[in-house]
């Protein structure tokens, strides 16, 4: 723990100090020395010496008690460390300032959530909270309540996620039930915790409502973490929909703000905003934004980029070669996987339109052919365009033939129109940061 938060909290005096006093801060600070000497069980040991010495809670207990807590931590002692915590808490209604309580612990919580212990967090959490309701630390608590909530989504007990969320919303409401509005920043850490809870059940109509909320919260100064997973999951929820273009704008916002907090879920968000790109057919290329650019290089996002390549250039061939080549990086990402037969279809649906173009008819075989794809895929292909009012024919399943009544120059014309007014719209918020 830093000088700083050693200092943190505690009143000086021109006061003489008692020699009892000096003899505890000795005690506490040789104890101190003895860790970075490297004899860890003397300085416990010698922390235990602080906390006798002193007639009553004090400061220096709480001191020796903090670091205790993080030396059985380390050492991967939860029992013990349990323990020396347990002992730290009664310390923090009277001993020390609410200031310098809160400091330690919020250090302590921060260090502790890396550990992978799923049942130690949870009661390290639990007995956090409840010493926190009794010291009426509503920050800390809210927290505390946060990691806790983490901890049941990780482990998808989602009964208990509804639980905590449900306190953690009435600790944002008046007593009237409405919300309160100064704790908007709050309220999105919990929408950004349901809103993924909701995306990992599919539960598009909760998720929609949320996720419509959270947008309207503007009193919140929120981390631009929480930002990237509420505009992450927007995304996600728009590509359940088919709605390509929305998802994009998403995933666009969500990789500015993990970009801003330094989080790696930039580059996965990067890859599902090509993915929309891909799949709405969008002339706008990602990377000319000036916060994308620096990853174009990125191995991940190079394999994706190839894929684009191959989409653009309506090349089957290349396209099924790299997705057989990168098949594990691509397909370890259950969302991306999710998808990958829409962009299939998409890019044998091109190169079909440009197969029959010259004809007025054309024999499903020979089409199944230059697909690489069975005939009756090539039937689905030609059904969805015709009914998509995209080419006017007829399919004769009998003599397996295709007969087109109408010229396809229309189809070339139109094809992107759909995107065009968000590709204008896009390029144009894209300048600002090119």
């Amino acid at each position: 723990m830093d000088d700083d938060m050693e200092d943190y909290g505690f009143e000086y005096s021109d006061e003489e100090p008692d020699q009892e006093d000096v003899d505890i801060e000795n005690q506490y600070y040789n104890s101190k020395g003895l860790i970075e000497n490297g004899t860890i069980d003397c300085a416990l040991k010698g922390f235990a010496s602080v906390i006798s010495m002193e007639p009553e809670k004090g400061e220096w207990g709480f001191r020796a008690l903090k670091q205790c807590v993080m030396l059985y931590f380390k050492a991967g002692d939860f029992e013990q460390m349990m323990k020396s915590y347990q002992e730290l808490l009664t310390y923090v209604k009277t001993a020390v300032t609410r200031n310098y309580s809160e400091k330690v612990i919020n250090h302590i919580l921060d260090s502790v959530s890396i550990s992978s212990n799923s049942a130690f967090l949870q009661d390290f959490y639990e007995r956090t909270i409840c010493s926190l309701e009794e010291a009426k630390n509503e920050r800390l608590w809210f927290k505390t309540n946060l990691k806790l909530c983490k901890l049941w989504f990780e482990l998808r007990e989602f009964t208990r996620v509804k639980k905590i969320l449900k306190k953690l919303h009435t600790s944002c409401q008046h007593n009237d039930g409405s919300a309160d509005q100064r704790k908007g920043t709050q309220l999105l850490e919990i929408f950004a915790i349901e809103i993924q809870m909701y995306t990992e059940q599919k539960n598009n109509k909760k998720l929609k409502e949320l996720y419509q909320r959270a947008l309207t919260i503007k009193s919140a100064i929120p981390h631009p973490r929480i930002l990237g997973i509420i505009r992450e999951c927007g995304g996600k929820m728009h590509m359940a929909e088919r709605q390509w273009t929305e998802a994009a704008m998403d995933f666009f916002e969500a990789f500015k703000s993990y970009d801003e907090a330094g989080q790696a879920r930039r580059v996965q968000c990067l890859k599902y905003l090509v993915l929309a790109n891909m799949l709405m057919r969008s002339e706008v290329n990602p990377f000319d934004a000036q916060e994308a650019r620096p990853f174009k290089t990125d191995p991940e996002i190079m394999i994706i980029t190839s894929l684009v390549t191959a989409y653009q250039q309506n090349s089957i061939s290349d396209f099924e070669s790299i997705l057989k080549a990168h098949r594990d990086q691509i397909s370890e990402d259950s969302f991306i996987r999710e998808y990958m037969e829409d962009l299939l279809k998409n890019i044998r649906t091109d190169v079909l339109l440009n197969i029959i173009k010259p004809y007025t008819t054309i024999h499903i075989p020979f089409i199944s052919g230059k697909l690489r794809v069975r005939e009756i895929e090539v039937e689905s292909l030609m059904v969805s365009l015709i009914l998509d009012s995209r080419i006017q024919a007829q399919i004769d399943q009998t003599r397996q033939l295709v007969e087109l009544t109408a010229e396809l120059g229309c189809y070339a014309k139109s094809e992107f129109q759909g995107a065009r007014s968000w590709t204008t719209s896009t390029k144009e918020r894209l300048k600002a940061f090119v």
